[in-house]
């Protein structure tokens, strides 16, 4: 592991640049121990090292943040349990690090659920963020979930619409478009909620509920997912993807991982 573990850093080093580090600085990312490594360079390391879930912690213990990403990326979903999960949320000291755990690995563990509503109801900025940033990408790429799964989340963005931090409203600003963009039923769910927070008297409320609104309003073409009612329901049939899911619902869908930090 120990030549493994040396090896990937090496493979970091060469690949990072002062100009990625520099970019990173701009867009608010604490990357004190990172090499300016891409995400689409990172990308096509982990490729040739997942799933290895000892690499993983062992890149996490780094410190790094490109390490991290990376860790997340390579670990294998199945081999995670809650006290990893805590170990690492409660370590994120970056929207950049707080979304690419999220996307990359939580959201597709069998606790991604519980975890997010969890997340949710916690003070800290980042854990907080993190519940966020797992109900949007639930909606976006968990096709089994029912559509009343959703309905408490919308409670959650709700209750918690008055944090005027800028990371919390962010994502819970990227959780209700998200949602909000995942079929026509739940967009008339997210609209109604958008309403609700409207009339809430926060600055915080009113941008989340005006920017949601305003993208949602935009929506005139559902990729619609499969209705699921119960265990009897009809199932998208094996092999058959979701055309277009991540470009409906997701907050930007085909631009570098730097310049959706304006939008979410």
């Amino acid at each position: 592991m120990e030549v493994r573990l040396a090896d990937t850093l090496d493979a970091l080093r060469r690949s990072g640049t002062r100009k990625n580090l520099l970019g990173r600085a701009r867009f608010g990312i604490a990357d004190s121990t990172g090499f300016g490594v891409a995400v689409p360079d990172l990308r096509r390391l982990a490729r040739g090292l997942r799933p290895d879930h000892a690499l993983a912690a062992a890149l996490w213990r780094t410190g790094s943040l490109d390490a991290r990403l990376l860790a997340a990326m390579v670990d294998d979903p199945a081999e995670v349990n809650r006290d990893q999960m805590e170990r690492w949320v409660r370590e994120f000291n970056s929207w950049a690090l707080c979304d690419g755990c999220c996307q990359d690995l939580f959201c597709r563990t069998s606790l991604a659920w519980t975890m997010a509503d969890a997340w949710s109801r916690r003070p800290e900025e980042y854990v907080k963020r993190a519940g966020f940033t797992m109900f949007a990408e639930l909606a976006v790429h968990d096709r089994d979930a029912l559509d009343r799964q959703f309905l408490p989340a919308l409670r959650r963005i709700y209750e918690e619409s008055t944090d005027e931090r800028r990371y919390v409203r962010k994502g819970a600003n990227w959780a209700l478009r998200a949602i909000g963009k995942r079929n026509a039923r739940l967009r008339a769910a997210a609209t109604r909620t958008s309403r609700r927070i409207q009339r809430i008297r926060s600055p915080a409320a009113r941008w989340i509920a005006s920017d949601a609104l305003r993208e949602l309003s935009r929506v005139r073409r559902f990729t619609e997912l499969p209705v699921k009612l119960g265990p009897t329901s009809r199932r998208r049939r094996p092999g058959s993807p979701a055309r277009g899911t991540r470009r409906a619902a997701g907050s930007t869908p085909s631009s570098p991982r730097l310049r959706a930090a304006a939008r979410r």
